[in-house]
């Protein structure tokens, strides 16, 4: 029987005219032609609004965002290190606290965001965002998932999709597939991992429209630490012209290789639900990036199969990698 969601009171964007006008990082970037990852910084400053602090640990993001000294940002934004994420919001979130219980500063909601690219927080800066999930301070952190570590010109990290190709893992006549991992199942890990964690969320920048939006907005809501992990293509990681990055975000997703869901006190909710919906062949979305182009059908088949695994026979799909018919061995 389905278990009814909590109800969350936000101020929800029904329509793409309701997105806010206000820019808080616009010009003065750097990123790539396509970056969707500019995207993500575009609109979690656009939902949270002007009263937000945002922390970004290094990354693309950062390089972008920095060059010849100039800034997109018109929120105040702090750089901190590759592994710093996590504690970088926690000591602005416990500094702000502290000043207005001083007095020195009005009460009132300050957003705190910090933004930490798939390197930064799946793994250099795990730990670090664990023990900021596992904190009373109201935060968002946003992993934002280019699949490489696109800084130091794209090498494999965690969350690289299996069978990429990157600077670390090119394929050769001998060895075809060089990255063998499949992708950290990262989202899960910190909503199961971090009970007292009450939002975790997966989505992509650009579909489904307001998706994002939304979902960055819900987290700001619920308070106390939150997570959402982002789809973000990247034309140079991933070797595709930029202007179909919006178009390899809904492949991703429609493919079912990159689950929508949300984590409210423990409960999921699919916000994108392939169980209901067809699923479309990982093919297509594959064939479409360099970083692919060395697969054989034997190596494309086997991605399908995953993918299909995931929707087909995990208990929640997307969610907990183990299948109903499990048996657990008596010790």
């Amino acid at each position: 029987m389905a278990t009814q969601l909590p109800v969350v009171e936000f101020e929800k964007i029904k329509t793409v005219h309701q997105t806010p006008l206000e820019e808080f990082y616009t010009s003065g970037h750097r990123t790539c032609q396509g970056c969707e990852s500019a995207m993500v910084m575009r609109d979690f400053a656009k939902a949270s609004g002007p009263r937000t602090i945002a922390t970004g640990a290094t990354g693309c993001m950062y390089v972008a965002n920095t060059s010849y000294m100039t800034t997109p940002w018109i929120i105040p934004w702090m750089h901190t290190q590759l592994g710093a994420g996590g504690s970088s919001a926690v000591g602005m979130a416990a500094g702000l606290r502290a000043l207005m219980r001083k007095g020195r500063i009005p009460k009132e909601k300050i957003n705190v965001i910090n933004f930490s690219g798939d390197l930064g927080a799946a793994d250099m800066g795990i730990g670090g965002i664990s023990g900021a999930l596992q904190s009373d301070y109201d935060l968002l952190i946003i992993m934002y998932d280019n699949e490489s570590a696109a800084n130091t010109d794209i090498q494999a990290t965690g969350s690289t999709t299996y069978g990429a190709q990157t600077t670390f893992t090119p394929p050769g006549s001998k060895h075809r597939i060089m990255h063998r991992r499949w992708k950290k199942n990262m989202a899960p890990m910190m909503a199961v991992g971090h009970p007292t964690c009450r939002y975790v969320a997966a989505a992509s920048a650009t579909f489904p429209a307001l998706d994002f939006l939304n979902k960055v907005r819900k987290a700001l809501a619920i308070g106390g630490p939150t997570f959402i992990h982002t789809f973000d293509p990247c034309p140079k990681g991933w070797d595709y012209h930029p202007k179909f990055s919006r178009e390899l975000g809904e492949l991703g997703v429609k493919s079912g290789i990159f689950p929508l869901y949300e984590i409210i006190d423990g409960q999921v909710n699919y916000t994108y639900d392939l169980r209901k919906k067809t699923r479309i062949p990982v093919r297509g979305y594959l064939e479409k990036q360099g970083r692919f182009a060395h697969l054989i059908d034997e190596d494309v088949d086997y991605i399908q199969h995953m993918v299909d695994k995931m929707w087909d026979e995990w208990e929640i799909p997307g969610v907990a990698p183990f299948t109903s018919g499990l048996q657990i061995a008596a010790s």
